[in-house]
């Protein structure tokens, strides 16, 4: 998994075009890959995660150590639908081949927006094996109140949609 979603985690990183204090949230960091390009990225900023896995935790607690030590990273186990996070707290969010597995994808969009910034852009991206389509992927998200949705590709094997959270609730 960490192989197989590193280059798409790098270039949806990039369409977020993540900034050094910016405080950022993955949904879904599986291994940590994508914690630790934030990481790189954010180096004034915060990192976090949330992930069902027990086994993913303990994988991306270790590859993300020294950031969990000086208080860069916190990651923990949870679902997308229930973020332990207060309202308006993230710049960017992100989840990669992530949404299409969530119990509730209708719940998770909701709770991404709930702890999203006004004017904070999300980025979901999705490597072309990870069973997500894309019919009705703009909608769900614009059904959810998000913004200036786009969908881009890159070179045929991922795809990811960009959108922005308004203002005001849907």
């Amino acid at each position: 998994m960490a192989n197989m979603n590193a280059a798409c985690a790098a270039w949806a990183i990039d369409l977020l075009d993540v900034r050094a204090s910016d405080r950022v949230i993955e949904i879904g960091f599986g291994p940590g890959v994508g914690i630790r390009l934030l990481a790189q990225k954010a180096t004034a900023g915060k990192i976090a995660g949330v992930d069902p896995s027990p086994e993913m935790l303990a994988q991306a607690a270790a590859r993300n150590a020294q950031a969990i030590a000086r208080g860069q990273v916190d990651l923990r186990q949870g679902s997308a639908g229930r973020l332990p996070f207060d309202d308006d707290t993230f710049d960017k969010a992100l989840a990669i081949n992530s949404m299409q597995v969530w119990p509730d994808a209708a719940a998770g969009l909701a709770e991404l927006r709930r702890v999203m910034r006004p004017g904070a852009t999300l980025a979901l991206a999705f490597t072309v094996h990870s069973g997500q389509q894309q019919n009705g992927l703009l909608e769900r998200v614009t059904g959810a109140g998000f913004a200036d949705a786009k969908l881009t590709q890159k070179d045929g094997d991922a795809f990811c949609v960009i959108a922005s959270k308004r203002d005001q609730k849907p």
